[in-house]
């Protein structure tokens, strides 16, 4: 009864997540704030004014690896750059036609830090997974991988329209999957930070009218991919070749 009365405090220790620290990306710093509404994350944000709701169309930049660490091999780059672009193309079109140079603003993101998930452990809280019912798994320490990334949005004039910062490190008891591959955490976190971006460049009180047809983001595969539940399913493990964007697996 101890151990399962002091889940409650590890659940908090280990979802704690450092605030995201400037990386120079952004054309813009002096107007983000924090977002107290943050779960699991930690987010600087400068949301989107009324002003926003008089832009119809967006134009999506290339993602990029802004510093990115030493180990982070160019497949693995390429990866999580295709994912950002997927996510991000996917949560925008949801609120705003997707253009090109002709586009109302532009929105333009990057990765600003990555954790690497570890192997060994990952494997080991795999195997252990089968043994503890629910969908709350135990990961072991050293495994757990991150990912701090940052985007704004400009106008047709360079002005910066809304802006985040966003940081988030796996949980070791809770219920994010752990892979064999070493940006597994991050590029499953990069939905969210998409979600989160979205969110953040939508005006005050515009409610999305939801994915268009036809899909302008087809080039990135299907929004949801079943076969990647199939594979956590089966091996407990996150799997970038059945989970992450067309084009964009971890290989």
């Amino acid at each position: 009864m101890k151990a399962y009365a002091a889940l409650p405090l590890v659940l908090g220790l280990a979802a704690c997540t450092s605030t995201p620290k400037p990386s120079g990306f952004l054309s813009d710093y002096q107007a983000v704030t924090p977002q107290k509404k943050a779960f699991r994350a930690a987010i600087l944000e400068r949301k989107a004014g009324p002003e926003v709701a008089a832009i119809k169309s967006v134009r999506i930049a290339p993602s990029r690896i802004h510093d990115g660490p030493a180990w982070l091999k160019e497949p693995q780059r390429r990866a999580l750059e295709r994912e950002i672009d997927a996510q991000l193309c996917f949560e925008l079109s949801e609120r705003y036609q997707i253009g090109g140079p002709e586009a109302d603003a532009e929105v333009r993101a990057a990765v600003t830090r990555v954790k690497r998930t570890g192997r060994v452990g990952s494997a080991a809280s795999a195997a252990a997974s089968f043994f503890i019912p629910g969908p709350i798994g135990v990961r072991l320490p050293g495994s757990t991988g991150g990912l701090a990334a940052e985007a704004e949005m400009t106008g047709r004039n360079g002005e910066q329209l809304a802006a985040i910062l966003w940081s988030r490190n796996a949980m070791v008891v809770g219920a994010d999957t752990p892979s064999l591959s070493q940006v597994g955490d991050a590029l499953q976190f990069i939905e969210a930070f998409a979600d989160a971006t979205a969110e953040t460049m939508t005006a005050p009180g515009v409610k999305p009218p939801g994915p268009p047809k036809p899909d302008p983001c087809a080039e990135y595969g299907p929004r949801i991919r079943p076969e990647g539940f199939l594979a956590k399913f089966a091996t407990g493990l996150y799997v970038p070749e059945m989970s992450a964007a067309k084009g964009g697996a971890d290989k």
